[in-house]
């Protein structure tokens, strides 16, 4: 293992601490000592972390909270339904990370992964997979929920704060299943993110080094909280004013989830996420708005917008960028109603107005529903 003095270089960032997950007991004692020492660790010191951490008192209530931690973290395996409209961008088989968040077993996961979902099956070990069924989708925030059929007999994680954490404390994110791998990463930064996909999101964490097996990801401070969901990888998460290229990941934070988490257990949804949509891929570049994707069965195509138009105005409020474009989208009194959208198409300028849903609305739905 090697741990970087600057795990802002791209030689630290291809040099990510990773595990398997067999190996966590001494992996977790030594990256605990490597963390309290805040230096390279030479090779006889990472030998000799587990009795370290065994002899101080804090170093080892860290290391068995990771190791709960660990034991709450599965694989989520979902099968999309034949006629899903998301199977084009999302495939139709699908799998990631969920982590017990409940004495339930409700588990938390990102909810890409369950959107039109037929079956969902969760993987706790190699001989060990539990049917569960989907108990919410939050379009808002991007979090999903799933409830195993069977008792999970698995631990519940104690919910962290991600609002107060710095880019100097380490944290662990595990990945799911036999697989599964253990990442020491730390915070970028946190600040706001826009989707292409009409999503955006207030604060959002930004993590290095990158991990590829991202989805649903579990995020962890050393103490053994969550406060984290996998969601993206990205090219770079430096902020803006970093002119270096620092690729990794995109978590959502779980200060989203505490305050919609009994709505969405409830009702499925968060109130939020009762919102208009326009069924629109834009991107953003110079301060112009431009739509990338056209969904065929929303009400955007329908409507007559086209990939390559440019967003001017929406219900006569002017547009430079995402967050703009769908805060503006989303201001109306309900899910259904009129959107006045300005584009400009060549050298021409027009308004149409689109009738636009609520996202859930033209979802797939499985059959066993």
């Amino acid at each position: 293992m090697r741990l970087c003095r600057s795990p802002a270089s791209r030689t630290c960032s291809q040099a990510a601490t990773r595990r398997r997950v067999g190996r966590l007991g001494g992996f977790l004692a030594s990256m605990l000592l490597a963390l309290s020492a805040g230096a390279l660790v030479p090779a006889e010191v990472r030998a000799q972390g587990g009795a370290a951490a065994a002899a101080d008192p804090t170093q080892q209530a860290r290391l068995e909270a990771l190791q709960r931690a660990r034991a709450a973290v599965l694989r989520v395996r979902t099968l999309a339904v034949d006629d899903a409209q998301t199977a084009d961008s999302l495939g139709k088989r699908r799998e990631g990370t969920g982590v017990v968040i409940d004495r339930d077993g409700t588990v938390l996961t990102i909810g890409y992964l369950l959107l039109e979902a037929e079956t969902v099956d969760l993987e706790l070990g190699a001989d060990r997979v539990v049917p569960a069924r989907v108990v919410g989708i939050d379009t808002a925030t991007g979090f999903g929920l799933v409830q195993p059929l069977v008792p999970l007999r698995v631990a519940p994680v104690p919910l962290g704060r991600s609002g107060g954490l710095a880019g100097e404390q380490p944290l662990v994110s595990f990945s799911g299943g036999a697989t599964g791998e253990v990442v020491l990463s730390r915070m970028v930064s946190q600040r706001p993110f826009s989707g292409t996909w009409e999503y955006h999101i207030d604060q959002a964490l930004y993590t290095a080094p990158l991990r590829q097996d991202h989805s649903g990801a579990a995020l962890f401070n050393i103490d053994g909280e969550l406060v984290g969901i996998g969601s993206l990888v990205l090219r770079d998460v430096n902020p803006p004013d970093n002119p270096a290229v620092l690729p990794g990941n995109l978590y959502l934070p779980i200060d989203l989830l505490t305050p919609i988490l009994a709505q969405l257990k409830r009702e499925g949804r968060a109130e939020a996420s009762r919102r208009p949509w326009l069924g629109v891929n834009a991107t953003e570049a110079q301060g112009q708005v431009r739509l990338i994707r056209v969904n065929r069965e929303g009400p955007a195509f329908e409507a007559g917008l086209r990939p390559g138009d440019r967003i001017e105005s929406v219900d006569g409020e002017p547009v430079k960028t995402l967050e703009q474009f769908y805060k503006s989208i989303w201001k109306g009194p309900a899910a259904e109603r009129t959107v006045l959208v300005s584009i400009r198409r060549g050298g021409s300028a027009q308004t149409v107005p689109v009738q636009a849903v609520e996202r859930s609305s033209v979802l797939r739905r499985s059959r066993g529903i």
